[in-house]
């Protein structure tokens, strides 16, 4: 088949499998979180993770990619691709990009879906599936299309600031960051917290999920240069430099503060560097990156703690992680953008650019932030009127996947309860007493008596139950210490 004009096969290809890399990444992401909670929840973050694919998949097609692509508004697109009607129509302001609309709707319809389940870590464990739900469906088109219309459409008032973000650190880092910590307090703190700490209960799924993040990532940076060439390329490198420089610093912060390495530890700075370097990946060197991987990493593991001293329960350190490291990333590009790197951008303060970078970089940061953050309350708050968000407190006891999903993670190894099966009665036993032990007389000694032994009492059993005092009982040792989340 001929290529429509203007359409550059390669670069087509190559988001095609960008797009495809990046869908990985909210399994990945369900993986992780999953981890991470405890056992009785894991399969509650597995479907929130699924049905977020399902939901914002559905919005983006009906009206998300319109709000956030359509006309010329700098602050919300129209109606005119609602439905994708007419899909193949150039997006406003990005008729050359070399790759159909439909292929490059898509490519943004992954974006959509890992940033709207980035903020389901924050109120987990005790978020309602009911209200979880029309959150999903409203929540891409209250925040997300708004302000990736912003800044990734160039009519958005912060692309005409100058704002530089190669792929999405404020759209989706800064800006789920922000929405988890109103979710969080929203929904409230879990049952105990803090004084009730948790351990996660799979390290392996944490680490599973971060290789898979790590893995789709390199769709997530490389694929937002639209095209394979040079630009693609930093994106790749500098994306790993970043994400190794920040489990380094992650690991030595915990080294230093606790005595020992986690990981744990490793997998939240392996994300930590991946969000930071995510709006500076097509704009600096790999050195530049190495440095903001070591900074956000660094931070990062000190900012975790924020919650203990503000009393927010984010439960999975979503706001730590992609706030801070989403905020620090964005920032960081007004201090080490290159045009040597790509011409389509700008030069950062330590490359001999101007102040006004820097300035539009901390500007759209702090808009984001502060629109993000009041709206998702609005929105989690209206919910909690109408559904209510929290389960009771009987069921965040039990626990998330039995009480709301009918379904356990876990098989606990114990014989199935036996089926009762219509039939003859089993034979009776002779009652005690009969013609072996002789009568059952109250008091009569029940062992050896009619055998020709002594009437002594039954001696105990080896191992059977120790013996006791007067005062009762002797007490049980304790069992396991408490967790450590």
């Amino acid at each position: 088949m001929v290529q429509p004009v203007g359409v550059d096969a390669g670069a087509t290809a190559w988001v095609l499998v960008s797009t495809a890399l990046v869908s990985l990444m909210t399994p990945g992401l369900a993986l992780f979180y999953g981890g991470m909670v405890p056992a009785r929840n894991v399969l509650t973050m597995l479907m929130q993770g699924l049905a977020t694919m399902a939901l914002v998949g559905v919005v983006w097609v009906l009206v998300g990619h319109s709000l956030a692509f359509g006309g010329d508004n700098p602050f919300i697109g129209d109606f005119s691709m609602v439905g994708m009607v007419d899909i193949d129509r150039p997006v406003p302001g990005l008729e050359d990009i070399g790759i159909p609309p439909v292929v490059f709707a898509g490519f943004q319809l992954m974006f959509a879906i890992v940033t709207a389940a980035l903020i389901i870590g924050a109120p987990a464990d005790r978020w309602k599936f009911g209200a979880f739900v029309p959150f999903m469906i409203l929540w891409p088109i209250l925040v997300y299309a708004p302000v990736a219309h912003w800044i990734f459409a160039p009519s958005g008032w912060a692309a005409q600031t100058g704002v530089l973000d190669f792929a999405g650190g404020t759209v989706v880092h800064v800006n789920a960051g922000a929405a988890a910590l109103a979710m969080a307090l929203v929904v409230g703190r879990r049952r105990g917290w803090p004084d009730i700490s948790t351990r996660p209960h799979n390290l392996p799924f944490v680490l599973l999920g971060a290789a898979l993040l790590w893995f789709g990532w390199f769709g997530f940076n490389g694929g937002s240069a639209l095209a394979a060439g040079k630009v693609a390329g930093y994106a790749l490198l500098n994306t790993h430099t970043a994400a190794a420089a920040a489990l380094l610093a992650w690991a030595a912060v915990e080294r230093l503060r606790f005595g020992k390495a986690t990981t744990l530890g490793a997998a939240s700075g392996v994300v930590c560097g991946l969000v930071a370097i995510t709006p500076a990946a097509g704009y600096v060197a790999p050195l530049d990156a190495l440095v903001i991987g070591l900074v956000a990493g660094g931070l990062c593991a000190l900012a975790v703690s924020l919650k203990s001293w503000f009393g927010y329960d984010d439960a999975l350190d979503v706001v730590g992680v992609h706030l801070v490291a989403g905020a620090i990333g964005s920032v960081a590009v007004g201090l080490f953008a290159r045009t040597s790197v790509n011409p389509d951008g700008a030069d950062g303060l330590f490359a001999g650019g101007q102040y006004s970078l820097l300035g539009a970089q901390v500007l759209t940061v702090l808009a984001v932030a502060a629109y993000s953050f009041v709206v998702t309350f609005l929105l989690g708050s209206l919910l909690d009127r109408i559904v209510g968000n929290r389960v009771s407190s009987r069921v965040e006891q039990v626990g998330l996947d039995l009480s709301l999903h009918g379904e356990s993670a876990y098989d606990s190894g114990l014989p199935a309860a036996p089926i009762a099966v219509p039939g003859p009665p089993p034979p009776s036993r002779p009652p005690r007493g009969g013609p072996m032990n002789g009568p059952a007389v109250p008091g009569a000694p029940m062992f050896g008596a009619t055998m020709g032994g002594s009437a002594s009492p039954r001696p105990p059993m080896s191992g059977g139950p120790p013996p006791t005092s007067a005062a009762g009982p002797r007490p049980r040792p304790a069992r396991g210490g408490e967790g450590v989340r």
